[in-house]
């Protein structure tokens, strides 16, 4: 079985790539396993100081989930199955780490719709997934 992994982040561009990829699936020969992954910046400046690590885990997850919310939404609409993950890390890192950790075959990510010029200022998730990745990926306009 093929296992995929969705990075999203609750932003229409995130959302309209899993909508896009809803429509792939089924030219897929077997149902792929997918996993949704969001990953949370880290809190800034002397945040662990005066918050415990389990408040800011919880904060995390809260966050996380609020975001994978409507990725999850339309999976379930279109009835396809899913896992669901949160993390916290400078994205590209985590997102390739988990990909590598987790033996995925395959990296689905949508970009987030900058243009060419504000992409490389910014240095955008999906060009350094991209560049980075000894997985495939697939990426969703």
């Amino acid at each position: 079985m093929l296992k995929l992994l969705l990075p999203v982040d609750g932003s229409a561009a995130s959302d309209n790539a899993v909508g896009k990829f809803i429509k792939l699936v089924p030219s897929y020969r077997e149902a792929p396993e997918i996993h949704l992954l969001n990953v949370q910046f880290p809190l800034r400046g002397n945040v662990p100081m005066f918050i415990d690590k389990k408040s800011i885990d919880l904060y995390y997850q809260e966050e996380g989930t609020k975001e994978l919310s409507s990725a999850r939404a339309l999976l379930d609409q279109a009835g396809i199955g899913y896992r669901f993950h949160v993390s916290s890390g400078h994205p590209p890192n985590i997102i390739l780490r988990y990909a590598e950790e987790m033996n995925f075959d395959q990296i689905v990510l949508g970009p987030r719709g900058l243009g060419t010029v504000k992409g490389i200022l910014l240095g955008s998730v999906a060009s350094k997934v991209i560049q980075l990745s000894t997985i495939p990926v697939l990426l969703i306009k």
